[in-house]
């Protein structure tokens, strides 16, 4: 099994595509020495430390309405 599911993933972010670009994005700020904001990761990858990070609410993203 997963942790975290992807169903709570998703919940976090508009869709599949948001959640990939937001984890990316602070996997890659974490790799560059950045703390892991998780006290004790389950995940020694970056990406899923990430995710981890979002699941927990200590990932905060903004969202961008296009539609305007």
């Amino acid at each position: 099994m997963l942790y975290p599911s992807i169903d709570k993933l998703t919940a976090k972010a508009e869709s599949k595509y948001t959640l990939v670009t937001i984890a990316s994005k602070r996997a890659r700020q974490i790799r560059e020495n950045s703390a892991v904001q998780v006290d004790k990761p389950k995940s020694k990858k970056f990406v899923g430390q990430a995710l981890e990070e979002l699941i927990e609410d200590k990932l905060i993203h903004d969202t961008i309405d296009s539609r305007k």
